[in-house]
């Protein structure tokens, strides 16, 4: 059976939790290798909707086992509410959490909340989760492992040496900060915080290789978009870690993965949230957000809209080496007056291959015939408008790489293989 890695094309929210919990009907393990708290994958199937943050989108299959790489931020109470959340939908909840992964604690948060309060107009947009300076500690080796949850003196310690690290710059540099909670307080209160999943922490790699050995069928799934990656996206509005396939392996406790399958998820249009440019921003999208009800999913915050950007998305697409995509969302197309997709970029700096959203660019357009007809019934690609097929067909001749997947809805069945 294949290891599949579902990654974002574009800046993330593309769709990928909807395209995960569809394949993870046939998966053995679905498991996230990278992001935390900031993540928001909707699902929509039988047991209800679904905003998951933490969990792989494939934790609704009672055959597949979820995975939280050593690759992850993770925030522990946030983690609990999030396992009683699917546990009370009268989901089973069979989980491996990654002793390598790093906790991301309430001083985290409040650290991004302060830093992006010091920036102001210059902020970068952060959801305030504290995923920034979690990364931060692991990278300057003060922060603390999920692992030492399992060893309240080890775990102490650390939680000590970070803080004598930490408090008197925050204190510092944000005089309004009025963190007071102790070594040991914050101590107890992780020990009691994570008791719903502290049995679910080992070594990651240990059942993925068995699963692998056994010839299992793996999914990975990664948060936000390439757009969005550390070294390759759109730099400083970036995330902070690796968005990439290339980093599945990595993140998720196999580094010597291979994977069959890369499908890389797009929108059928472009959408972004957060700081950073969207060069086929439209000029009137407030209706048009609406419609496709685009507000973050853990902020809900609005996302700007804009027209199909084919060069970001093959930047994207290249950027994930991906093998195919998932196209989502093309019913939010239908009724549409002004259709078009955006084929090259003029101004200044075009030539830079990655993200050169930091220039000043306008996108030129390719218009495209709209149509009219309501298509979330449709199961095949021949039972879409000719006009829906020439959009999906163009968007595929574009990017070089078949597409696959076209989803007409949210609903599992609203999916049309090719």
């Amino acid at each position: 059976m294949p290891s599949i890695v579902v990654v974002g094309a574009n800046w993330g929210d593309e769709g990928k939790g909807r395209i995960v919990d569809f394949l993870a009907a046939d998966a053995s393990a679905s498991i996230r290798f990278q992001g935390g708290n900031n993540a928001g994958h909707t699902v929509v199937n039988d047991f209800g909707t679904f905003k998951l943050h933490q969990l792989p989108s494939g934790i609704f299959n009672p055959d597949c086992t979820a995975v939280l790489g050593p690759g992850m931020v993770i925030s522990p109470a946030a983690l609990s509410e999030e396992i009683a959340e699917v546990k009370a939908a009268g989901i089973e909840v069979k989980m491996h959490i990654s002793d390598r992964a790093t906790l991301c604690l309430p001083i985290h948060a409040l650290e991004d909340t302060l830093e992006e309060l010091r920036l102001g107009d210059g902020a970068y947009g952060s959801t305030r989760q504290g995923i920034a300076p979690a990364y931060g500690d692991r990278v300057m080796k003060k922060g603390i492992l999920v692992g030492w949850l399992m060893q309240p003196e080890v775990l102490l310690e650390r939680i000590k040496f970070m803080l004598d690290w930490k408090m008197p710059q925050l204190k510092a540099l944000y005089p309004t900060c009025d963190f007071n909670q102790t070594a040991e307080e914050m101590t107890e209160w992780l020990l009691e915080v994570t008791a719903p999943w502290r049995k679910f922490i080992c070594n990651v790699t240990e059942p993925l290789k068995v699963m692998q050995k056994n010839d299992a069928n793996l999914l990975f799934e990664a948060q936000l978009g390439a757009g969005r990656d550390l070294v390759y996206g759109e730099y400083p509005w970036t995330t902070s870690s690796n968005v990439t396939a290339a980093y599945a392996g990595i993140g998720s406790g196999l580094p010597a993965l291979r994977p069959e399958r890369i499908i890389a998820v797009a929108k059928s249009f472009s959408s972004s949230v957060g700081t950073g440019t969207l060069v086929t921003a439209m000029e009137e999208q407030d209706n048009f957000r609406e419609a496709a009800n685009e507000y973050g999913a853990v902020t809900g915050r609005p996302r700007d809209m804009g027209y199909f950007d084919a060069v970001a998305t093959r930047n994207g697409v290249e950027l994930q080496a991906a093998t195919e995509i998932a196209l989502t969302k093309i019913d939010c197309l239908s009724g549409m007056a002004d259709l078009k997709i955006c084929t090259s970029y003029a101004g200044e700096h075009t030539e830079n291959p990655i993200w050169p959203q930091t220039s000043a660019l306008s996108p030129v357009y390719e218009n495209m015939q709209a149509w009219q007809e309501d298509i979330t019934g449709c199961r095949t690609f021949e039972s879409l408008p000719k006009a829906a097929q020439a959009y999906v067909l163009r968007i595929e001749e574009l990017m070089g790489v078949p597409v696959s997947m076209v989803s007409v809805g949210p609903e599992r069945e609203q999916m049309i293989i090719r």
